[in-house]
């Protein structure tokens, strides 16, 4: 049987779109001496036309203190990881994470209830820049966690078949986020590449953490809706246009049509706490 790690390591170097290389060659020239990785993710990743999407990457930097030039963002980034930044590069438009080498290791482990990352790695992506050989051997270690932990969290079931364990995993992660997606995202995520989950269930079965226990998802959930708007919240502050682009996100996965008026981008952080119980009252998001 292959080993988690070489099928994590496969897959991360899958080769992308070079407009793609290039846009996350360029978010490292960001950050001068303390980026380490880049890691491209999300639906993109199955998208042969990228003009007028949102590209989504994680930036792994060595240190926070040594990534931002501001104290308090550095601080933000240490308390309520990971901050976000919107990004424009050759025509494209994305967004990126910013962890740290240990957060982005913790953050795919058991150790946190915050599911945010691992079931973000759990799933396909790729490195798509790396500074040297140290850092991508740390990479390929952080994201080879994340699939047995989702499904050491989810918690096997007596009879159940691999492929509806990852279904009923990632509904369970769906569920502890606030999510714009329509009801069927975590069965379509599956289902849009259904040989390779089958590929990574045994390996990663195999893999699973010691003393980890399943369930909890009552607690994740309370958690993690309340971890949502805090980090809506503080993307407010840090993130230009997050009120925008909050509004695009939710339009695109929930068929909504909703309009930013000028006083929310005066006031995005008002904005954001005022329109979120709204939209969950309404279903727009859960």
């Amino acid at each position: 049987m292959t080993d988690i790690g070489e099928l994590v390591r496969a897959e991360l170097s899958v080769p992308v779109d070079p407009r793609v290389a290039a846009m996350a060659a360029a978010i490292a020239a960001e950050y001068p001496g303390s980026a380490r990785a880049v890691l491209f993710y999300g639906s993109c990743l199955r998208e042969s036309e990228l003009d007028g999407l949102m590209l989504d990457f994680y930036l792994i930097v060595s240190d926070y203190g040594d990534a931002y030039p501001k104290r308090w963002q550095a601080v933000a980034n240490r308390l309520i990881p990971p901050n976000v930044f919107p990004f424009q590069h050759d025509g494209l438009i994305a967004k990126y994470a910013v962890l740290s080498e240990a957060d982005f290791h913790r953050l795919n482990g058991p150790e946190t209830r915050n599911v945010s990352v691992w079931a973000r790695f759990a799933q396909p992506s790729r490195l798509v820049w790396v500074v040297d050989d140290t850092a991508a051997d740390r990479a390929v270690t952080a994201v080879a966690r994340a699939a047995p932990t989702l499904l050491a969290a989810a918690g096997g079931v007596a009879g159940e078949a691999p492929l509806d364990w990852w279904r009923r995993a990632f509904a369970l992660t769906y569920s502890v986020e606030l999510r714009a997606e329509r009801t069927g995202r975590a069965q379509s995520v599956v289902d849009a590449d259904a040989g390779r989950y089958l590929a990574f269930s045994a390996p990663a079965i195999a893999a699973f953490p010691a003393g980890v226990r399943s369930g909890g998802w009552a607690r994740r959930r309370a958690e993690g809706k309340a971890l949502s708007i805090v980090r809506l919240a503080k993307a407010s502050l840090t993130y230009a246009g997050g009120i925008d682009y909050l509004a695009w996100k939710i339009n695109r996965h929930a068929g909504t049509k909703i309009e930013i008026k000028p006083w929310q981008r005066r006031w995005p952080l008002v904005a954001a706490l005022t329109l979120v119980p709204r939209l969950m009252k309404s279903g727009a998001i859960r």
